[in-house]
């Protein structure tokens, strides 16, 4: 090869304006291409805070409502949860429930008051498990936003930074894809940053998700349970409303 060719090649490698690793690209994109990407990363930052977070709260309740299950397994009657030394949060909570549907009744009778007694705690439960249910959710819908949203975000930059690509295009009058192309991949770069905020959002979303239902499960257990042996306390007369007093 003609060695003036390999110094002008070499003088064109040296002479190139830009710095085409992906922080070099981020450094030389433009003011609104730069906010599009350093939003995206915050985004991307939320989410895996998300993630620790959740994952720790939901095995802490998850734990709670599993020894929850195991204390009712072990005890025969009411009188028994209520003397027991340590009752877990869940279940504390429950029994509360009970006590002032007991004490609003103001009865143990067996029949059809029991009956109705049994499905007002039944009712009360649900209304438990469902506030727990929303408690656990409590932070992730902002990860659904992220997922549905970054990309569009990201396909924004990209196209700000491609119209200032061919403005820039315009304004030089060449098309040289050495001078060409780094705009372009700068514009790209947007995009490629959504996806990677938005297809962890969606992933560890749908796991807390999994995970929520799990634990929405184990306090359906423990409610029933729970309904099971104050029903056969009523059937059995061996309910003392006393201990259950509010």
């Amino acid at each position: 090869m003609n060695p003036d060719t390999l110094a002008a090649a070499g003088t064109a490698a040296v002479a190139l304006p830009h710095d085409l690793t992906p922080f070099g690209m981020f450094m030389a994109a433009d003011l609104v291409v730069k906010a599009v990407m350093t939003g995206l990363i915050a985004a991307s930052l939320v989410t895996w805070v998300i993630l620790v977070g959740k994952v720790l709260e939901l095995s802490a309740l998850g734990r709670a409502a599993r020894r929850g299950v195991a204390v009712v397994a072990g005890e025969a009657g009411i009188a028994g949860l209520v003397r027991h030394a340590r009752l877990p949060r869940p279940l504390a909570l429950m029994l509360a429930e009970v006590g002032e549907e007991i004490s609003q009744t103001g009865t143990t009778a067996s029949g059809p008051v029991a009956g109705g007694l049994v499905e007002r705690v039944r009712s009360r439960l649900a209304r438990l498990e469902a506030a727990a249910g929303r408690r656990a959710m409590a932070g992730t819908g902002l990860l659904a936003t992220i997922g549905s949203t970054a990309p569009f975000v990201g396909l924004f930059g990209t196209v700000w930074g491609i119209m200032n690509a061919f403005v820039g295009i315009s304004e030089s009058q060449t098309t040289n894809l050495a001078v060409v192309a780094p705009g372009i991949a700068e514009a790209l770069l947007a995009t490629a940053t959504g996806l990677v905020a938005a297809i962890p959002a969606v992933v560890v979303y749908n796991h807390l998700a999994r995970r929520t239902t799990a634990y929405r499960a184990e306090m359906t257990d423990l409610s029933e349970g729970l309904i099971r042996t104050l029903s056969r306390d009523l059937e059995t007369g061996r309910l003392d409303t006393g201990l259950l007093a509010p």
